[in-house]
């Protein structure tokens, strides 16, 4: 698997990539955001602005050194992981709200959610470009499974969702780690009669990690769609999810107005998945795919903000 990596992109590649986002990351946590803050909205846009724009001069470098093929997997990878990255942004809405989170620790919260989701996802990425050379036939399977997901999404997208304090994680988590209700979230771990507890910090942290875990699980098989080179779809998957924590704290309060969203999340899952299903049959160009999933999220989030969802109790 190491071979099939540095036939993707060299060893420096890899090695220049990840210098660059631990440097943010660095930068963000221990300089920009040292003191526990809630973003406010300039700083929300500022830092949502500029992964955009790192992402861009990203994919700029692949196109000058390895062609516009590439450079056009990699723009429709990041769209198509940014795309679905949003519907993470309700998830953390409910989180956030559930476990009474104050909005100067949110921050710090999603930034180690992040870092985990890069391991997470790293691993996620190998094994299934692994799965995808060793079982062609797995292309099918993905392809299916996303096409339910689709399906399933949009039928379900306006249930109520259920309370994540009463979860199997945080019921789990509880009865296997020794548990402070009352800490808070300043820390992940407090002492109290001399015995180390669990936080409701670190109890969050968990839920917010399986819970990308199983947006990965529909997410990850998407990009792999639009191409099987793993450089590509490593640093689209992860320049998309970087930029998710400041993209909260811009749109979280309106999170609401785009009620369309989930119909084209759901759209662009179904249409990814009968791509894959097709492949052999109809070859979609990756430009094509690149346009149709640009098209769908500007018909939804345009619908939702010239027709907005009626408030409960108003014709």
């Amino acid at each position: 698997m190491i071979q099939a990596l540095l036939l993707s992109a060299p060893w420096w590649a890899w090695l220049g990539f990840h210098l660059l986002v631990f440097a943010m990351l660095a930068l963000d946590l221990g300089v920009f955001n040292r003191k526990a803050h809630a973003p406010g909205y300039r700083e929300a846009v500022g830092w949502s602005a500029a992964w955009i724009l790192l992402a861009l001069l990203f994919n700029g470098v692949i196109w000058r050194f390895t062609g516009g093929q590439r450079a056009a997997e990699f723009l429709t990878g990041y769209l198509l992981e940014k795309s679905l990255s949003v519907d993470n942004l309700f998830v953390f809405v409910l989180l956030f709200t559930a476990f009474q989170v104050p909005p100067r620790n949110q921050h710090r919260i999603l930034y180690w959610g992040v870092v985990g989701a890069m391991v997470l996802r790293a691993v996620m990425i190998v094994c299934g470009i692994a799965l995808l050379d060793r079982f062609e036939w797995m292309v099918l399977l993905f392809g299916a499974f996303l096409v339910y997901t689709g399906v399933k999404m949009l039928l379900t997208r306006d249930r109520a969702p259920s309370d994540p304090r009463q979860g199997l994680i945080a019921r789990v988590f509880q009865r296997v780690v020794p548990y402070d209700a009352e800490a808070g979230y300043g820390r992940f771990w407090t002492l109290k009669d001399q015995r180390r507890y669990a936080t409701p910090m670190l109890l969050l942290l968990v839920i917010v990690e399986a819970t990308d875990l199983l947006f990965a699980v529909d997410s990850i098989p998407a990009v792999l769609a639009v191409t099987r080179d793993p450089f590509i779809v490593y640093t689209s998957n992860i320049f998309a999810i970087l930029g998710l924590r400041a993209l909260y704290f811009l749109l979280a309060r309106m999170v609401d107005r785009f009620h369309l969203l989930k119909v084209g999340l759901a759209v662009i899952l179904v249409f990814v998945g009968l791509k894959m299903c097709l492949a052999r049959v109809v070859d979609i160009p990756t430009l094509a795919s690149l346009l149709v999933i640009t098209l769908v999220l500007v018909i939804c989030v345009t619908g939702s903000l010239v027709w907005p969802r009626a408030e409960k109790g108003k014709p």
